[in-house]
């Protein structure tokens, strides 16, 4: 073995634990059968709790295969929270598929599957690493929402995912393609010597916009948004909570890195982009949720008024813009896991519910669930000491020294309209006479959503030494 292939297997150790190990306990599953089904998921979240340690633990860091992947700060650090997004989302499916009738030893192999394509996409240093990690994590997304497939809501869901995802792909390899027509390469590095080589002609600006729309489809924004509302809703809950966490760390931060890393020379062009993507997102998530009676629905709607906010920091194009969007990423991350841990114990005996009149009156059934559930609806619309007005402060505070005055303006705005519909489920759950009170949650639930309400409400405790952590991960880059 050669020096460059061992500095290159130690850097890419995390993604290859994930590998082999799913291999692995997809033998365990399919020899032993149905039964294997709890070991196999055990071994599951044991594996990404592993890649997780080491990343946290060990200094490997610089270029690997050939400057196909890299290992920065920047991409230890959302790789780390792609790794909890995905091991809690495991975790909170056990139950709620076992109810269903769904869950089986494939579910837990297609999850760390489909994270091993995220921190490839995560750690891509050029196109080709890039694209074949997005796709490795599509093609586990598309099983998985369409895994209950007695379910009809559920297969129609898998379906529209697989279409519309295939045509945001088409997107980018054709972005890809003029990308690499132009300047001669796919590597960042490349791309980036290229681009400040010269003027830049009108064929590479439109492969920079094209990359940009398949990247922008990914995260749920605006223009490429209108599959979340129907993927969220039809999917299995567990999946929708899985949809919602780890993938979106992933393809944050691939936006970031394509944009600051390789498109870097370019910036005045894919700002103005960034710009629009993020004023449309944040208006059409404040006011399209407005009129949601769907819990699920509503959260797909927050996801993309959420990523309008985090593209703010992106379209500062600083060290502090970069470091917003890490902060809001994490704070996003346990917000949604929250949420969705509240969303799937909404159940009442065999029966599981998901319209927003369900939760009339919680406050006196269920005071603990309802005080929690709020203090997360107040960090999701901005409050006050909450986690999310940290959020939304960090990446706003860039903007403003950015001098994107007009695009911080806006986003205060958006985020009061925004605050409208969050304080409506509040006034229902304490307010609204009070209907039949739900099963008590599951355990693992009550540790998901304890410690997301901990979170939540500390995070002005913790902020200093988060902040840091997220500050080392954008000087990745400047």
């Amino acid at each position: 073995m050669t020096a460059d292939l061992a500095t290159s297997l130690s850097i890419a150790l995390p993604e290859l634990i994930l590998s082999v190990g799913a291999m692995v306990v997809l033998m365990i599953g399919v020899y032993a059968g149905k039964s294997a089904t709890g070991v196999v998921n055990v071994l599951s979240v044991l594996l990404l709790a592993a890649a997780a340690i080491w990343l946290m633990t060990t200094d490997a860091s610089g270029e690997a295969f050939g400057g196909a992947i890299v290992l920065d700060p920047f991409a230890r650090v959302m790789m780390v929270l792609t790794l909890i997004g995905s091991a809690v989302a495991l975790v909170m499916a056990v139950r709620f598929a076992s109810h269903a009738g769904f869950y089986s030893f494939e579910y837990p192999v297609m999850i760390l599957l489909s994270t091993v394509g995220m921190m490839l996409m995560i750690s891509a240093h050029n196109m080709i690493s890039l694209y074949l990690g997005l796709e490795l994590q599509n093609l586990g997304l598309y099983v998985l929402a369409a895994f209950h497939r007695d379910n009809l809501r559920s297969t129609e869901s898998g379906l529209k995912y697989f279409v519309l995802s295939s045509l945001s792909s088409g997107l980018l390899l054709y972005g890809i393609t003029l990308v690499y027509g132009y300047t001669g390469s796919v590597g960042f590095q490349e791309i980036a010597s290229a681009l400040s080589a010269g003027p830049r002609s009108i064929g590479l600006l439109f492969g920079i916009v094209f990359v940009l729309a398949g990247l922008i489809f990914k995260i749920s924004a605006v223009p490429f948004h209108m599959w979340t509302p129907d993927v969220y809703e039809g999917a299995p809950t567990p999946v929708t909570a899985f949809l919602s966490s780890a993938p979106k760390m992933a393809a944050m931060s691939f936006l970031v890195r394509t944009t600051v890393d390789a498109f870097q020379p370019a910036a005045a062009d894919w700002q103005q982009v960034i710009v629009f993507v993020s004023i449309a997102s944040m208006a059409l998530g404040s006011f399209a949720a407005i009129g949601q009676r769907n819990f699920k629905r509503l959260m797909a709607y927050s996801a993309i008024g959420h990523m309008g906010f985090a593209l703010v920091g992106l379209a500062a194009n600083t060290p502090a813009g970069v470091r917003g969007v890490v902060i809001y990423m994490l704070i996003y991350l346990a917000m949604t896991l929250g949420t969705f841990a509240f969303i799937l114990s909404m159940r009442r005996k065999d029966e599981q519910v998901e319209s927003i009149d369900d939760l009339a009156g919680l406050a006196t059934t269920n005071p603990m669930m309802a005080t929690i559930m709020t203090i997360l609806l107040f960090s999701l619309a901005g409050i006050p000491p909450l986690a999310g007005f940290w959020a939304k402060w960090y990446v706003f505070l860039a903007a403003i020294n950015a001098h994107l005055y007009a695009l911080a303006v806006i986003g205060v705005l958006t985020s009061v309209v925004g605050a409208f519909y969050y304080l409506r489920i509040i006034k229902i759950m304490w307010f609204d006479e009070a209907g039949k009170g739900f099963s008590p949650m599951a355990a693992e639930m009550r540790v998901v959503f304890g410690l997301s309400g901990a979170f939540i409400l500390f995070y002005v405790l913790i902020g200093g030494p988060l902040g840091r952590v997220a500050e080392a991960a954008a000087r990745s880059f400047y």
